[in-house]
């Protein structure tokens, strides 16, 4: 997929609208860490993570994510940048994800609960959406073409740990608002939760058929397993499980299914 037309004015705005939506959620997320203003990331989940909880270690994650977001949004408004078709194809939805993350910090430094879950749903589905409409175009990309790893693996990296973030941010406040359905244990919810991310995981890896999406899930998942532990077992080795059935299949998928699938593409 390699790009071949030069960015139309209009095309060039969308880009820097790219660009300035990165920015925005880049600083809003360093801003609240360095003046302290509200809550962290970590502390907002940490409130009420009575169901499930991930160790503080694991939204480290956040950093690389920036920086591969970054890198992203800076390449595709290079002037010299072509437009290719995944250019063209995720440029409003990663500008709608930027600012949907951006948004969540400020949400959840000031505790507005229903926002931040409206939002990190949002941002999840809007990357998610056009990722599997252009699997086929992703599944072609080859091994060293830019966009794989200028467009794919920032985008993919971003909505794998939304995948993960999305339903314990759910959880989280629905459990510190006495919400949660009675209809199963809070750790029935837990795995639940976790059962349905890591069919989420191999299912869209087996679409893209790259490790960017299922390796921040796996993340979270051991994160997860790291956390529960001491109190409670049985979720932590159901977390444990799930991540070494995700990390598996989406090496099987990506590694073991990709190259039949060029040459049926290339015959």
């Amino acid at each position: 997929m390699s790009a071949i037309e030069r960015a139309t004015p209009a095309q060039t705005t969308r880009r820097l609208i790219v660009l300035a939506c990165a920015v925005f959620a880049v600083v809003v997320a360093q801003a609240q860490m360095l003046m302290g203003w509200g809550q962290t990331p970590a502390e907002f989940s940490a409130d009420s993570d009575a169901t499930l909880r991930v160790a503080g270690y694991a939204f480290s994650i956040w950093g690389l994510i920036y920086v591969a977001i970054l890198a992203y949004a800076v390449r595709q408004a290079l002037r010299q940048t072509g437009e290719s078709l995944l250019i063209h194809r995720f440029g409003w939805p990663s500008a709608a994800a930027f600012l949907g993350i951006g948004w969540w910090v400020v949400a959840a430094a000031f505790d507005w609960e229903a926002a931040t879950v409206v939002l990190i749903f949002a941002s999840l589905v809007v990357l998610l959406l056009p990722m599997l409409h252009n699997a086929g175009a992703i599944r072609t990309l080859g091994r060293t073409e830019r966009d794989r790893w200028l467009v794919v693996w920032p985008l993919g990296l971003l909505a794998g740990w939304l995948t993960v973030a999305a339903p314990l941010n759910l959880l989280t406040v629905a459990t510190g608002n006495g919400a949660l359905p009675t209809v199963l244990s809070p750790t029935a919810w837990a795995i639940l939760a976790i059962v349905v991310v890591a069919l989420v995981a191999v299912g869209v890896t087996a679409s893209i058929r790259m490790l960017a999406y299922a390796l921040p899930i796996a993340w979270g998942l051991l994160g997860a397993f790291v956390a529960e532990q001491e109190r409670n077992g049985p979720l932590a080795y159901v977390a444990l499980a799930a991540a070494v059935a995700v990390l598996v299949g989406a090496v099987i998928l990506t590694f073991r299914l990709r190259p039949g699938i060029e040459r049926a593409t290339a015959d």
